[in-house]
């Protein structure tokens, strides 16, 4: 991995991973690979990335608003549930085992690890007009434009 170490403009780092942002949009990975170690799986994907998120896997915004998502597939590396509502994300948020994303429409789609924040659906008709979300290791909450804030 070292040889394609160069042109890099950021890195995260999972609980047991690392992943390099070039300055060309593509993204080098190494460490365990459930962790998000091995994107191969997703390689040809990983292009116009903007910023990558982790917890126990990790998670690729790229610029026109669609999510990439590789390692360990309970933990929120494997998004293909909500892979169709996962368009024109503006932001990603991460727990441990779990992410959020928040759409340019002020709505959220989670998924990953129940126990972590995966599965908002008890709430779902809640998560509209979201101004932020915050996560700790094993929850969500979202502040709404009406003051109100809603956990998962």
């Amino acid at each position: 991995r070292q040889d394609q170490l160069h042109n890099v403009s950021s890195i995260f780092a999972s609980n047991k991973a690392f992943a390099a942002l070039k300055e060309n949009g593509t993204v080098v990975t190494w460490g365990k690979a459930l962790s998000g170690g091995n994107s191969s799986a997703v390689h040809d994907q990983l292009y116009d990335v903007e910023r990558i998120y982790c917890g126990h896997a990790m998670a690729a915004l790229r610029k026109d608003g669609s999510v990439i998502t590789w390692g360990h597939g309970a933990y929120g590396g494997d998004s293909r549930n909500v892979q169709e509502r996962l368009l024109d994300v503006e932001q990603i948020y991460a727990s441990d085992a779990a992410f959020a994303a928040l759409k340019q429409d002020r709505t959220i789609v989670a998924w990953g690890h129940s126990e972590y924040g995966g599965d908002s659906r008890a709430i779902q008709e809640e998560l509209v007009c979201i101004q932020t979300v915050q996560a700790t290791s094993s929850a969500f909450a979202a502040l709404r434009e009406d003051g109100t804030v809603h956990t998962w």
